[in-house]
């Protein structure tokens, strides 16, 4: 099985992945709203149904969505329709984010960084600061290696519960945030770098939150 197949099981049906919300996250409403970020041209990597690129169209932002899932970016085309917003969707995988030929002000990239094979990370990062425009602000948010999901804390590669996979593919992959910041230092100058809790299901996770600009 690879990540594609995953995400597709992932969205089998409209809000069946157990990352979907409407409501966009405090963190990110916190950036709109204190005006940190202002209305731009934005891409929303790993969209999934839409929710979060429509909450920035409504903030006035020129939005695109990409998603390696072609069942979310469906539903997100018909979620952006019933609120009557025009919104681009696209079904992509990151690595090939080359070939939109465009640049953008602002990337937002929520809990898409632990799916993404530390070995192939440093290529990516190469890309989101490829496909900004100059002084272009990225937002990226990960599971942090304290989290106790999935085995408990300091594991970094952990296996997923069978259970589970459908919802969440085979393996995640947690980070510290020294890490993350020795990976982003070469092409970003970090804004704001913390931890933060944020509870899913019932169960409450430690991530990693980085506010950055590029070099």
């Amino acid at each position: 099985m690879n990540i594609k197949e995953d995400f597709e099981k992932a969205y089998e049906k409209p809000g069946m992945a157990i990352w979907t919300s409407k409501e966009p996250p405090k963190e990110l409403a916190d950036l709109i709203e204190n005006g940190k970020i202002k209305p731009c041209k934005v891409i929303d990597i790993g969209c999934g149904e839409g929710f979060y690129s429509i909450y920035l169209a409504k903030k006035g932002f020129d939005v695109l969505g990409i998603d390696i899932s072609e069942k979310a970016i469906k539903y997100a085309k018909e979620n952006a329709k019933k609120e009557n917003i025009n919104i681009r969707f696209i079904a992509m995988d990151i690595f090939d984010l080359p070939k939109l030929n465009e640049k953008f002000d602002f990337v937002l990239e929520w809990a898409i960084m632990h799916h993404i094979k530390f070995e192939d990370r440093k290529e990516y990062v190469k890309i989101i600061n490829n496909i900004l425009n100059e002084k272009g602000k990225y937002f990226s948010t990960c599971f942090n290696i304290q989290s106790t999901m999935f085995g408990g804390a300091g594991k970094k590669i952990r296996k997923i519960p069978e259970n589970a996979r459908a919802l969440l593919g085979e393996e995640v992959y947690f980070s510290s945030l020294e890490e993350l910041n020795e990976l982003f230092n070469p092409y970003f100058k970090i804004i704001e770098s913390k931890l933060f809790k944020k509870t899913d299901g019932g169960k409450t996770n430690t991530l990693n939150y980085l506010f950055m600009e590029k070099i």
